[in-house]
Order: structure tokens, then sequence, then C-alpha cells
């Protein structure tokens, strides 16, 4: 029988196990010019055991950031920068894909300098959090043909600089109410063109990008997350299986390294894409009631899925997997110090050696 413990193959890669951290915004960037910091390192460094490790979401370009502290993927100094967490990981025997999102709507100009830009002119419900205090959401500026194509090419860049930069693959995120699933979504994209209007027109901008980051780097070095049905970020998803069955077999013929699938509140939905899709598979399974335990493991070993993608326990655990191994204990995460701040709540959560 498979089990979370055993190899396996992703894209290019061999995987030590099916244990995934999942990707996380950590905020601990250096906010004058996103560059990843030496602290990253030995952040990232620490959780080498994982099978694979996706990393917090970096910006594929200046428009694309909407928090604070967080890292790009499009400058020499932030392809430089993440060189020495890369070395670090691969020191470790580790493996390490580079999340690219482009927030979309998600952001304001007291906290960028940019106004956000988005599918169609629609502002999310909420506020988020600036340097200034809390500020509702404002109203993005819809992308015109030109703009979604120069982000396109900015996703591809991206992945390129990832390689240069010493990662083994990107990830597309297309989930959590960001640009790619505002494409996706039907309150988001009230396009009439062909980026819009109907299921192939809101699925295109998301296996656009795909494939041109495919074109870049190697298919099998790419991955995409989803999470269908998620009202994150105020979306909205009439009709989602429909979408992301159609968006499935759009991916599929791309030959991609993995499809990272988050689920929310259609669980129900994850065996009937399992089946459809027809390579590896991620699986970041639904918790409502907490964060995703060590039961998770038996969707790898029933066959649910290839491998199960773990966030809250990997930040207060980092060497997680050998504490999964061995049944616990399990540190609980201070979600207090999640965002931003210093070492604390960071890298000095202890490992399973350092607690006996």
């Amino acid at each position: 029988m498979t089990t979370a413990f055993d190899q396996v193959t992703v894209g290019r890669y061999t995987a030590r196990n099916r244990i995934v951290m999942a990707p996380m915004t950590r905020s601990r960037a250096n906010g004058l010019d996103g560059t990843a910091t030496d602290l990253m390192a030995t952040y990232y460094a620490q959780r080498a055991g994982a099978g694979l490790i996706i990393t917090e979401g970096t910006q594929p370009s200046a428009l694309g950031q909407g928090y604070a502290d967080t890292p790009g993927l499009h400058t020499p100094e932030q392809i430089a920068a993440w060189q020495k967490v890369t070395a670090a990981v691969h020191e470790g025997g580790g493996l390490i894909f580079a999340q690219l999102m482009h927030v979309g709507r998600i952001g304001h100009p007291d906290q960028t300098g940019h106004h956000p830009v988005g599918v169609s002119p629609v502002a999310a419900a909420g506020t988020i959090h600036t340097k200034d205090g809390p500020r509702e959401l404002p109203t993005p500026l819809p992308l015109d043909e030109d703009g979604i194509r120069a982000t396109i090419v900015d996703f591809a860049a991206a992945a390129r600089n990832a390689i240069e930069a010493g990662f083994d693959g990107v990830e597309l995120h297309g989930a959590n109410g960001y640009l790619a699933h505002q494409f996706l979504a039907t309150n988001t994209n009230l396009r009439e063109d062909g980026w819009g209007g109907d299921v192939a027109g809101r699925i295109r901008f998301t296996v656009e990008v795909a494939s041109a980051m495919a074109d870049a780097i190697g298919a099998d070095r790419v991955g995409v997350r989803i999470s269908p049905a998620n009202p994150y970020n105020d979306i909205v998803e009439e009709g989602h299986r429909d979408t992301y069955l159609a968006l499935v077999d759009a991916l599929n013929p791309l030959g991609l390294a993995y499809l990272h699938l988050s689920e929310t509140t259609d669980p129900e939905f994850t065996p009937i894409l399992r089946a459809r899709w027809r390579s590896t598979l991620i699986l970041n399974p639904a918790t409502p009631d907490g964060y995703t335990g060590p039961d998770a493991l038996g969707l790898v070993d029933s066959g649910a899925t290839d491998l199960v993608s773990y966030a809250a326990l990997f930040i207060s655990n980092p060497d997680l997997p050998e504490r999964l191994r061995a049944g616990g204990p399990f540190t609980p995460p201070d979600y207090s110090k999640a965002f931003g701040g210093d070492h604390t709540g960071y890298t000095d959560y202890p490992t399973l050696a350092e607690t006996r």
C-alpha cells in the first residue's frame, strides 16, 4: 500500500515523501524592494523535510502586489535574494516551487502605491490592512486586452526568473479570490469579450498563463492551484463544477507537473476532479473546524490524492513529516505572529528533538 512517506514523482522530480508545505503568506520580505531575507532562508530550510515546499504568494510584477512585505520575482535583486533561500532548501535535500500570485483587485493604493487592476470594475466587499490602517477595497481598473497580454508575459518572465533563482518550479495561484480566480468567477468576471462571457472565456486566462509558463520553463516544472467554490475574497462561482471540469480538460494536454486542489465548500467534487485530472494531484483537504491533521495522511493511503498539503501545522512544526510519522506531538501555531514581525513565531518553533 502507498503511504504518505513513500517517494512520488512530481513533474521531472522525485519527492522524498508525499507531504507538501502549502503556500502561506508570512509577510517577512523586505518591504522596500520585495526581496527575500536571510530569515526567510532559515524558515524554508527548517522545513526542507517536506516532499515539496510551495512558497508564499510571490508577485510576478509590481502591479501584482497587494499586501505588505510580500516578495517578488520581477527584479534582478529579487532573483539574487531568492537564491539564498533555494540554496538553503536544496542543502537540506528539499524541493521548492515558487507560488506566483497576482492579487488583482485585492489591494489598495495606500499599501502599494498603485491602483489595483482586475477583470471587471467590481470591488470586493471588505477591507485590507494598510500602513495607515484598514481601508475599503476599491473598485479595480479593468484590464484591457493589452493589459491582459502584458500580465501573461509577466507570469512567464517570473517563471524564468524563478528558475534563475534556483527554484525547482512554479505554481500558478488560481485560487483564493486572486486574479486568476477572479477570471474564473461569475461575480468578478462580467466581461463580454473573449476573456469572459461563458465558461470557455472565463477559463482562458488561467489556461493561457499556465501555457505561457510551461513554454518558458517546461510544463513538468509548472503546477496550478485551484479552489472551486471558495468564497474567500468575496468570490461567487455559479455552476462551478462545469467551470472546473472545463478548466481541467483544458490544462490536461499541457502535461503540467501537478494540480493543487484546495477544498472548501464542495469536497464531494474532489473525487470527480481526481478522476478527470491525468497528472499528479496535491490535495489540501477541507478542515472547517480546525487545521489539517495527521488523519489526512489516510487520503494518500486510500488513493484519494497523490500528495497532501499542510499549512497551519507547518507554521509551528518545522519538522512536520517527522512528527507525522511519530504520531506527534504537534505544536499549535501562534496566529498572533503569523504575519510580519521578526523571528518570533516564525523561525523559533522547536523541532521534535528539541521538545524532548
